[in-house]
């Protein structure tokens, strides 16, 4: 094979990266086109130990069928073994609700990581190039990006390895051509019907005007973001540990902490974005910490968060049900699937003595009227905390206990037929029904 320079440019990104190990075994990814065939023949040369994958999306009619029939010829030929898959893709994507362009990447690439594990591979060899990871980038700035999205493609992302980022398409052609090997061609990417052809087919072509070296700078500077991204993460790990901690029920972030960031406001974003919040939401979370505007929420699809006094608190949606359960008699109740509480009947002796502890109470029996009810606690509850004379808000108790608004939320409570709360659950008991010098009978309800 001929056209060593174009293959050493690739052996040498491939050591430059540490991208893939000669004793490893890697899927290449073969659509056919001049970049998979391309990949196919170079990392064949240069030794490795490889297979081929092909996806027939059942989408381009006849192409769809040449395009197989090519993959399975090229790799008759070459002594590769492939492995073939066909889907249903308009069917997914309707099943889904996604386009056909999400469903069709939804499919591949969790194909090709089953059959990762299947075949005991180690990675899975995909063969973008340097022009796709330039489209990239300025498709993230027409839609709007955060830095990350300034780096175009990664060489590597898990299992996922791109050899051939170092080399254009023109040289991808100009090898092929040399080498006289044949290739497909999509027809679909010969037109501007998507962004990413428009700007391949149509932005690119007028930069190139501009500049005829735009896509080797452009590229470049991804490299360049790349390696200051490495350091700007670093210092938000760092960051990051120094001002959040998980309570067990979600993220809290010390607001002063924060502010004391270099970039308070992007340090955020770097944490937030992982809980599915944006950057115009981050501005405004932000804005809301400056603000002083404790109690506001703010919502992603997958979380929930509170501004708490001096606190960012981050948590999954609450997906707990709230409902109210009656209780007729002692016995054993599940609320949920993390609440189950045990009532009994027990009798007072002489030397029994109370041993403190929040998961459960003692009740003058006689003083509590059955049927009781377990139910979250609602505005305007009040009950007498345990030792103390005269009522209290519910929530008034809750804020002195430095509860959040979302501790509020999941507050439950259980009180008896006359309406009476007996029990701040793992919080506090009423002070109406505490264990007397005359008490005989005792109720204990408890969490277990």
């Amino acid at each position: 094979m001929s056209n060593k320079p174009f293959i050493n440019k690739i052996s040498d990104f491939i050591a430059e990266k540490q991208l893939l190990h000669k004793d490893g075994k890697y899927i290449v990814t073969l659509s056919g086109g001049a970049d998979s065939v391309t990949l196919l023949y170079v990392l064949k040369y240069l030794g490795y130990d490889i297979e081929a994958a092909h996806c027939n999306f059942n989408l381009r009619g006849n192409e769809s069928k040449r395009d197989e029939k090519f993959c399975t010829d090229l790799c008759k030929s070459e002594g590769i073994k492939l492995h073939l898959v066909h889907f249903d893709t308009k069917e997914y994507a309707a099943l889904h609700k996604i386009s056909i362009e999400m469903a069709a990447r939804n499919l591949r690439y969790a194909y090709f990581e089953q059959l990762r594990k299947d075949i005991g591979a180690d990675g899975i060899c995909v063969a973008h190039h340097r022009d796709d990871s330039v489209e990239t980038l300025l498709l993230n700035l027409i839609r709007g990006t955060g830095l990350h999205g300034l780096k175009g493609i990664s060489a590597v992302n898990g299992r996922i390895i791109r050899p051939l980022l170092c080399v254009s398409r023109a040289e991808i052609e100009c090898f092929l051509k040399t080498a006289g090997k044949t290739y497909v061609t999509d027809s679909t990417n010969l037109i501007n019907d998507v962004v990413r052809n428009k700007i391949r087919l149509d932005i690119i072509p007028m930069l190139k005007d501009i500049n005829p070296s735009v896509c080797d700078n452009i590229f470049k500077t991804t490299q360049i973001v790349d390696d200051a991204l490495n350091i700007i993460d670093r210092h938000i790990d760092k960051a990051y540990g120094e001002m959040a901690h998980n309570d067990g029920k979600g993220l809290r972030i010390d607001i002063e902490k924060l502010k004391a960031q270099i970039s308070p406001e992007y340090t955020l974003y770097s944490i937030l974005k992982e809980y599915g919040y944006t950057p115009a939401q981050t501005e405004q979370i932000y804005a809301a910490t400056a603000a002083s505007s404790s109690g506001r929420k703010f919502f992603s699809k997958t979380h929930r968060l509170l501004i708490d006094r001096n606190d960012i608190i981050i948590e999954k949606h609450d997906e707990t049900e709230k409902k109210v359960m009656a209780m007729p008699e002692t016995g054993t109740y599940i609320y949920n699937r993390h609440v189950k509480l045990r009532i009994e009947s027990v009798k007072r002796t002489p030397d029994f003595m109370i041993i403190p502890a929040s998961n459960h109470i003692y009740a003058d029996a006689s003083k509590l009227k059955f049927p009781l009810t377990l139910r979250n606690a609602a505005p305007g509850d009040r009950f007498c905390p345990f030792g103390m004379k005269g009522s209290k808000l519910v929530s008034n108790y809750l804020t002195d206990r430095k509860k959040s608004l979302f501790d509020k939320e999941r507050q439950l409570v259980v009180e008896d037929a006359s309406g009476k709360i007996v029990w701040l659950v793992n919080e506090r008991a009423d002070n109406r029904f505490r264990i007397a010098d005359n008490t005989g009978d005792m109720i204990v309800i408890g969490i277990v």
